[in-house]
């Protein structure tokens, strides 16, 4: 098994600034694309940011210039550095891996991680 495990949330002022880390242990031969998605309170789960096992990076518009998502292959690491945080950026940020094992390849979630942007 694979656990994934997001830090970092919290609540913001509008404007400011975070930084979600999450970190992939257990059975990991590779880690192929890694993602973050989100969850707005009341709305569907949606793809934020998602990044290759190469660095090719996509975004969804709304947070294309402020997002950036980043990895650490060697610690098996994902991060989301959020800038310019708004009240639409409320959400549960959700982890999300591509893992391979011994020729096996699965899709893991991590636990979430509540992002509050509110004066």
């Amino acid at each position: 098994q694979v656990q994934l495990v997001e830090s970092g949330g919290g609540l913001v002022q509008p404007g400011g600034s975070l930084r979600l880390s999450c970190a992939a242990s257990g059975r990991i031969s590779r880690i192929y694309a890694m993602a973050w998605y989100r969850q707005p309170p009341g709305k569907q789960r949606e793809l934020v940011a998602a990044i290759t096992s190469d660095g090719n990076t996509n975004y969804v518009d709304s947070v294309k210039g402020r997002f950036t998502i980043s990895r650490d292959n060697a610690k098996n690491t994902v991060y989301l550095e959020m800038n310019s945080l708004n009240a639409e950026d409320t959400a549960v940020y959700y982890c999300n891996a591509d893992v391979g094992w011994h020729g096996r390849r699965d899709n893991y979630w991590g636990q979430g991680t509540q992002v509050t942007v509110s004066a």
